[in-house]
């Protein structure tokens, strides 16, 4: 499936800072030389307080880095998302879309100050130790975030494979921080995870947006219907929740893999290059069988794209909570001696024309962060019932002699037909079995359970058209 894009030599990015997943890159950008008039006031300003600095302060400072530190100020001003890179951080950031890198696999941004988990990632350190969406971390290994950059933040949090970061944690719903203990791992991303729900009814799950992603898919599918007989599906689960999004190209094929024409998403900002359309083949990977697209608050920017597309062309039921709000695009820009300017130069629109931005994709049906739990033992032995009641009558048992004449009569009328008896018992166990099925899926998963329930409904009504 091939995108066509404008013909512009330019890098572009839709999630915030990863910490071990730098930003997804797309191509690379040089800066044109741009001529704009000059404040000489504020500059006066500027050299001022640079000299002051440079004479008056308590420890003595370089040139380079009292300069390097005014630009990365200016910068992080602008937005979250904007930021000047060092030749280290800018090196970082183009390894992001190979998959495999050290780290503790969470998507980071900022909010007053401290650091905001936007999502944790898949099979990651992060994740197994209970980092959840919407964490702020306010210390690390015991050191204050609060007037750190977020680059600052994130080069701590780094560090060599195995060793071990403690990050204090506050967390919505807890009334006191969390300290979580996490060992630093190298992280391989495997972005495509699929399986068979039900019979005909597949389940695919992306967990970032890599170069690769869109051909995963296909190939997700394709073994999926190879394990239906080689039939089409019944019907599809995408599940994006806590997926912090990735490279723009990769949102615009799996959008475009279920998507038979017009708009998937298009980008504007002040300047025409920033202005760009992405529209959809003539191919629908699913022949048009029902989507339900699970999204939550941790699924941002490229999975936005995704759900915002199906949702507008009406092609899928997006269901859960509404999603991050990540709707800006990034370019990167080189600058000299390595390092690197990633400014915020566009914001990206939905088919309808929706902005994303701090606002979300809202799904067509809400579901809160649901958990089903089996009621524990010691809460069924404190329930009071007829029978601990002081004084209560008995249950008015009959006799042992009638007891027997019942049976006989009973056995009497069943007659002897056993071979009926066990095919209504193989039934019965093949009923229960998937009974028990379903009731596991709703206790690990209830958000999928659901979307499962709603995709057979889907697929019934598809059916009868």
């Amino acid at each position: 499936m091939k995108i066509k894009t404008k013909a512009r030599d330019t890098l572009i990015l839709l999630t915030g800072l990863v910490l071990g997943v730098s930003l997804a890159v797309e191509r690379t950008v040089f800066a044109e030389q741009a001529t704009a008039t000059l404040p000489l006031n504020e500059l006066r300003a500027f050299s001022e307080v640079f000299s002051q600095i440079k004479k008056n302060y308590v420890e003595e400072v370089t040139d380079k880095e009292l300069l390097n530190s005014a630009i990365k100020g200016m910068v992080s001003s602008l937005d979250p998302h904007s930021s000047y890179l060092l030749p280290e951080a800018h090196s970082d950031l183009q390894v992001s879309t190979s998959g495999q890198f050290g780290g503790l696999g969470i998507e980071v941004g900022m909010e007053d100050g401290f650091v905001k988990v936007i999502s944790p990632i898949d099979d990651t350190p992060a994740e197994r130790a209970g980092m959840k969406a919407g964490d702020l971390i306010i210390r690390i290994d015991g050191t204050a975030v609060q007037g750190m950059t977020l680059n600052d933040a994130v080069k701590i949090m780094r560090g060599k494979v195995g060793t071990e970061i403690v990050l204090t944690v506050v967390r919505k719903g807890e009334d006191k921080a969390l300290t979580i203990t996490i060992i630093r791992d190298i992280i391989k991303i495997r972005s495509v995870k699929s399986r068979m729900l039900d019979d005909g009814f597949g389940y695919v799950r992306i967990s970032q947006f890599q170069v690769r992603t869109g051909d995963n898919l296909e190939d997700a599918i394709e073994k999926l219907e190879a394990e239906f007989a080689g039939k089409k599906l019944n019907g599809l689960v995408l599940d994006l929740r806590n997926n912090p999004g990735g490279v723009l190209s990769a949102a615009v094929t799996v959008s475009d893999a279920f998507l038979t024409e017009g708009l998937i998403v298009y980008t504007d900002g002040r300047i025409d290059d920033s202005s760009i359309k992405f529209r959809a083949d003539a191919e629908d990977i699913m022949d048009g069988a029902p989507i339900v697209v699970l999204v939550n608050s941790g699924s941002a920017s490229a999975s936005e794209i995704v759900a915002g597309a199906l949702q507008d062309h009406k092609r899928a039921v997006i269901m859960g909570s509404r999603t991050f709000g990540k709707g800006s695009v990034q370019t990167i820009m080189p600058m000299g001696e390595g390092a690197a300017l990633k400014l915020t130069t566009a914001r990206y629109f939905t088919p309808a024309g929706r902005s994303i931005q701090a606002e979300g994709i809202k799904p067509d049906i809400e579901l809160g962060d649901l958990k089903l739990e089996k009621p524990e033992e010691d809460a069924k032995s404190h329930r009071v019932s007829e029978k601990d009641l002081s004084g209560h009558i008995d249950k008015g048992d009959k006799d042992e002699d009638a007891k027997k004449r019942d049976k006989l009569i009973t056995d009497e009328m069943k007659g002897d037909d056993k071979g009926d008896d066990s095919a209504v018992d193989s039934k019965d166990k093949s009923s229960a079995e998937e009974e028990d099925k379903g009731k596991d899926l709703a206790q690990k998963d209830f958000a999928l359970f659901e979307a499962l329930n709603l995709l057979k409904g889907l697929h019934l009504l598809y059916s009868a058209r």
